[in-house]
């Protein structure tokens, strides 16, 4: 349990149990702090008309905020975590209905409830991405007690799922096609948040860079569809070595970045070989040709003296160029400028 705000005026707020996983999966979706947007404005529009409530909210419940990805019928943009009743809302995969906030001991000293005007109704959905985390919630909000059907919870769970398929479509949709991975600009943003976070809770971080050896003779020789379907099987294989925390890229037609969460090199360059190991034994397309798919890698780490994602990127980059350079079909690790 997270404990009570510095002021002393809210009471404490539960934090999920996978609270780090969750936090990570919402800034990977790249929601936070974008300006508004029509779609998710006419959904709350929608939920506010549907339930007859004067607030209605879609809530992203971040590590000591929430911030509203789309509101009506309120004019702030964020309010801290510890006054957020959708703070409450994540920690459990149902809705939660507070029929009268002044009668319930979690929020009856709540600032935003004792306030002039302040929430005596609130309803949430939780926001639940595929992986099983709740991003946030679709809340709808009154300023004097009511009730709450179990219809009406159930239509608000729905309106919850709607915006949820558009968070999913619109985060799938900037995927590779081919591999479904995400893409460099994804990388360096995840990459940027990771190393911030690394440095400041001293913690190890590493990165392999990954490359599919002489992948030309490939789509020459069997053809595109086949070169399209070693890459998807190639990151179905990395995907498979990786914890939730990881993070996989395409960085370009035939490299892969993988970055990894509480590693050090050690463990990076351990990783980096098993995959080579196993990438030798994949069946495809070729199998009975005599041809034999190889992967040449480089890996290095987080060093506190790197200023920028790029530094630790440019670094295994230049581990794989000598990796190709001494023959391929190996891994090489570079960990320092």
């Amino acid at each position: 349990m997270n404990q009570t705000a510095s002021d002393g005026l809210a009471r404490s707020y539960p934090v999920p149990a996978d609270e780090g996983l969750r936090l990570r999966e919402l800034q990977r979706h790249q929601l936070l702090d974008h300006d508004g947007d029509q779609h998710f404005d006419r959904i709350v529009k929608l939920a506010s008309a549907i339930f007859d409530m004067p607030i209605a909210l879609i809530s992203l419940v971040d590590h000591d905020r929430q911030w509203f990805l789309s509101r009506e019928g309120l004019e702030v943009s964020e309010t801290p975590r510890e006054v957020a009743f959708c703070a409450h809302t994540i920690a459990g995969n149902e809705v939660m209905v507070v029929p009268d906030a002044l009668q319930d001991e979690r929020f009856s000293s709540n600032p935003l409830v004792l306030s002039p005007s302040g929430i005596r109704f609130y309803a949430g959905a939780p926001l639940r991405t595929k992986d099983g985390h709740n991003l946030g919630t679709l809340c709808v909000i009154d300023q004097k007690p009511r009730e709450f059907s179990t219809e009406q919870q159930q239509q608000l769970r729905m309106l919850a799922d709607v915006v949820m398929r558009e968070i999913e479509w619109r985060h799938d949709s900037s995927l590779c096609p081919v591999t479904g991975l995400s893409n460099r600009g994804a990388l360096f943003s995840v990459g940027k948040r990771e190393m911030e976070q690394a440095r400041s809770g001293a913690e190890s971080m590493a990165l392999i860079c990954l490359d599919i050896d002489n992948f030309r003779q490939i789509n020459n020789r069997w053809g595109h569809p086949a070169g399209d379907q070693v890459l998807l099987d190639f990151s179905r294989l990395c995907k498979g070595f990786l914890r939730e925390q990881d993070f996989i890229a395409r960085l370009g037609d035939e490299e892969f970045v993988i970055l990894l969460i509480g590693r050090d090199s050690d463990a990076a360059l351990q990783l980096a070989e098993r995959i080579r190991d196993a990438v030798s034994r994949m069946n495809g397309v070729f199998s009975r040709s005599g041809y034999h798919l190889s992967i040449s890698g480089g890996v290095s780490a987080f060093a506190h003296d790197d200023t920028s994602f790029g530094d630790l990127v440019q670094r295994a980059e230049r581990a794989l160029e000598l990796a190709k350079t001494n023959g391929r079909d190996q891994i090489v690790s570079l960990l320092s400028s």
